[in-house]
């Protein structure tokens, strides 16, 4: 016996579901019977026939732009009758230090990782009440839980993803919708991390650093897995997580509890 499909009849919106946490996340709602629509900056044809041949809908939405970004929200729901599910996962990394933040530096990744959000939980939170409520979901960060030296800007981005994640929760519990955020640390075989292993000297090596970086990655010798993060986002989305608002779980191997043993 089979377990019955978590989100049959179910329409879900998934921005940066392309590739890494996202693409994940699409395929593993469409296995439970939702149907999915998803936006992406880079999307390629390969990765467009790769969803199409699991029934996911994929289009080029570049988040920054709100006219875009509201076009594929609107769609999904006129198209289905309906709109259940908001997944704000675009984002981008920025390793700078603050004299190397350019204006437009600063304008790319807060307009990437936290105005897109913003913007596409109020498209979606009408289509969401006439549907009887819904989630919203948004892909933050360790980074949002505690600051890294190394990217402040980033950091700064993903700690106001989840006060926007909380404020809304708060607002629209009475919509019967539900806002929460995952707070993944270094994740394998995204679009993100590797860039950062490419640009790397050592690619090796300083996939080994980010391990190390983590108690439970150092124990397991590896990353997390996109999969693993699509998993927590199917839960928060669920019927299971009903009573579920207003938290922000991080998926990081342990990296933001504090100062790890032996340290």
């Amino acid at each position: 016996m089979t377990s019955p499909a978590t989100l049959y009849g179910r329409v879900a919106v998934i921005t940066g579901g392309a590739s890494g946490i996202g693409r994940a996340t699409a395929l593993l709602f469409a296995q439970q019977g939702a149907r999915v629509f998803v936006g992406d900056y880079r999307l390629k044809p390969e990765s467009e026939q790769a969803l199409a041949a699991q029934g996911i809908c994929a289009s080029n939405c570049d988040v920054r732009n709100v006219c875009e970004l509201q076009r594929l929200i609107d769609h999904a729901a006129t198209t289905s009758g309906r709109l259940d599910i908001l997944v704000n996962n675009a984002g981008i990394g920025m390793v700078k230090q603050i004299h190397d933040v350019s204006e437009a530096d600063w304008d790319n990744c807060l307009d990437t990782n936290f105005k897109a959000a913003f913007f596409g939980a109020k498209f979606a939170i009408p289509h969401l009440i006439r549907s009887g409520g819904g989630s919203i979901v948004n892909t933050a960060s360790n980074a949002g839980l505690l600051p890294r030296a190394h990217d402040p800007v980033y950091s700064i981005s993903k700690m106001a993803l989840i006060g926007l994640t909380k404020s809304l929760a708060l607002c629209h519990a009475k919509d019967r919708i539900r806002v929460n955020a995952v707070c993944p640390g270094p994740v394998g075989d995204t679009g993100m991390m590797n860039a950062d292993l490419d640009a790397s000297i050592d690619r090796a090596a300083t996939e080994q650093l980010f391990i190390a970086a983590s108690p439970l990655a150092q124990a397991f010798g590896r990353m997390s897995r996109p999969s693993e993060i699509a998993a927590a986002i199917l839960y928060l989305v669920s019927d299971a997580a009903c009573m579920v608002t207003g938290t922000a779980i991080a998926i990081d191997g342990g990296k933001s509890l504090g100062v790890p043993p032996n340290c």
